[in-house]
């Protein structure tokens, strides 16, 4: 393969968007309960175990994670002189769906627990000191600018869930947590944008964000599944190697999904609303709403 259409293919998300950004909905801050009940199989994931300790190593990101972008949000939102009453609503809501998304994550944890995998020493050792270190070291704007394009990585990684053919191979609860959060990530995404925005914030801080999220994110991803897979079996790069195959084959990759939302970031004029995926979140509660 030639390297022009590569290069075609990475450059494109630097374009202008195809319609303006849409922004000023206020997410719904849904109260979820996840029973987490003993038939769920160890393998939960179509019994792909490689598959499922990756899913498990992100969720073991989150909690802590969803707590350090409601810090962010709110360090910087309680500084803005007069923000708009719109705006108020919408982080208010936005802090109320990622602190559930913290809890029910924490709660499926039980299954690790059940299985006999330890995961608090990994959310101790790394998890913990990289997010407040981040407190401890960078401005309230640095840190809103790495939640920024976090959020921007959780969107692109939930909008493209609902076009995952693998989520069906899931159990059922674990897929239903899986796409509530896609849903809400999907929701909520322009909340943090829009509040460094108000904020003033610029584009060079903003794309140093990115850069130190998107690291942070790979590495910690990366040994969350290993240190998961080693009490699992054990790891190695061909198994991991053989994973990224299999789904590949099934049309699945989240790195480049992830290199396409890198890409994109880096327009001047990006805003997460240029991608109009938002009946992605209303199309999901509305059919589970009906199930109901």
């Amino acid at each position: 393969m030639s390297a022009t259409p590569v290069s075609r293919s990475l450059l494109a998300p630097l374009r202008a968007p195809a319609r303006p950004a849409a922004g000023g909905t206020v997410p719904t801050v849904r109260r979820m309960d996840f029973a987490f009940p003993d038939n769920i199989p160890a393998h939960w994931w179509g019994g792909d175990r490689e598959l499922t300790r990756n899913a498990d190593a992100l969720h073991l990101l989150f909690p802590e994670g969803e707590r350090f972008f409601i810090r962010s949000v709110r360090d910087v939102f309680k500084t803005l002189p007069a923000p708009a009453p719109q705006l108020k609503r919408r982080v208010r809501a936005f802090i109320g769906q990622e602190a559930m998304h913290g809890k029910e994550h924490e709660a499926a944890f039980a299954l690790l627990d059940r299985d006999g995998i330890v995961w608090r020493d990994f959310i101790d050792r790394d998890v913990v000191p990289t997010f407040q270190g981040a407190d401890a070291r960078l401005s309230p704007m640095t840190r809103l600018s790495i939640t920024v394009a976090l959020e921007h990585l959780t969107a692109t990684l939930g909008a493209a869930a609902f076009s995952d053919p693998t989520v069906a191979d899931a159990h059922p609860v674990m897929a239903e947590l899986m796409l509530w959060h896609a849903a809400e990530e999907v929701e909520h995404k322009s909340v943090a944008f829009d509040v460094y925005r108000a904020a003033g914030g610029g584009y060079l801080r903003r794309i140093f964000g990115m850069l130190v999220a998107y690291t942070v994110l790979m590495v910690l991803w990366r040994r969350a599944s290993a240190h998961l897979l080693d009490q699992d079996g054990g790891h190695s790069a061909a198994d991991l190697r053989a994973l990224r195959k299999r789904m590949k084959a099934r049309g699945v990759n989240k790195i480049a999904d992830f290199r396409r939302a890198f890409f994109g970031y880096l327009r001047p004029g990006f805003h997460p609303d240029d991608v109009d995926d938002a009946h992605l979140a209303a199309d999901h509660f509305a059919a589970r709403a009906a199930a109901v």
